[in-house]
């Protein structure tokens, strides 16, 4: 990736009304959003649904673009469920749709700061946090997390989360890994780690 390269973001719209929403977004400095949602409508919230959004961004100066046909965490594809209806995030990083997605977010960051886009406000709730971030923190980039209250998480940050909300990390971080920085250059040990809490955080959770 280029050193000229925008930060990545993700963000949920959870029940944000436009200007709250809109809000998060310039505070961020974000001048795209990538929109992965599998089903990119809302009754209930109209403006977030993709034509209402687009119009929306465009009247501020931000672009839209839609890639849940490649980077949705419900696909369409049946082999990429597992036995209890589950997408399986593992798979679905390995299909070539996925993969074409990560390449069309990578190369807008040359010319945007964009905010991958989806429905839940936490990125742990989310396939945008347990499936796209780590792929794309695999390739180099650390997708940073605008909550709902406009602080900013890092990739670290909701790395630590998972493990600790799921208790995968229970004794991870006694003596040599006490001050390990897991995020870059981690031990092999506690990417497994981070690969069976990402497991165990979604068994009760269904992907965008």
């Amino acid at each position: 990736m280029s050193k000229s390269a925008h930060a990545l973001f993700s963000i949920g719209h959870s029940n944000h009304e436009w200007s709250a929403l809109l809000r998060l977004l310039q505070s961020a400095g974000v001048t795209a959003a990538a929109d992965v949602r599998s089903v990119p409508y809302s009754r209930r919230l109209p403006h977030v649904s993709r034509p209402e959004l687009e119009r929306g961004l465009g009247e501020h100066g931000s672009a839209y673009v839609y890639l849940g046909h490649q980077l949705g965490g419900r696909p369409q594809d049946p082999a990429l469920f597992d036995a209890d209806g589950r997408a399986d995030y593992e798979r679905i990083r390995q299909t070539m749709p996925f993969q074409e997605g990560l390449l069309r977010l990578r190369e807008g960051q040359r010319g945007y700061a964009i905010a991958v886009f989806c429905a839940e406000e936490d990125p742990l709730h989310c396939h945008r946090g347990l499936m796209i971030a780590p792929a794309l923190l695999e390739t180099g980039v650390a997708t940073r997390h605008i909550r709902g209250d406009g602080r900013i998480e890092t990739m670290q940050e909701m790395e630590q989360r998972l493990l600790e909300e799921t208790r995968v990390a229970e004794g991870m971080f006694d003596g040599l890994f006490a001050a390990a920085d897991y995020t870059w250059g981690t031990p092999r040990d506690a990417r497994r780690r981070l690969s069976q809490a990402s497991r165990a955080r979604r068994v009760s959770k269904t992907g965008q």
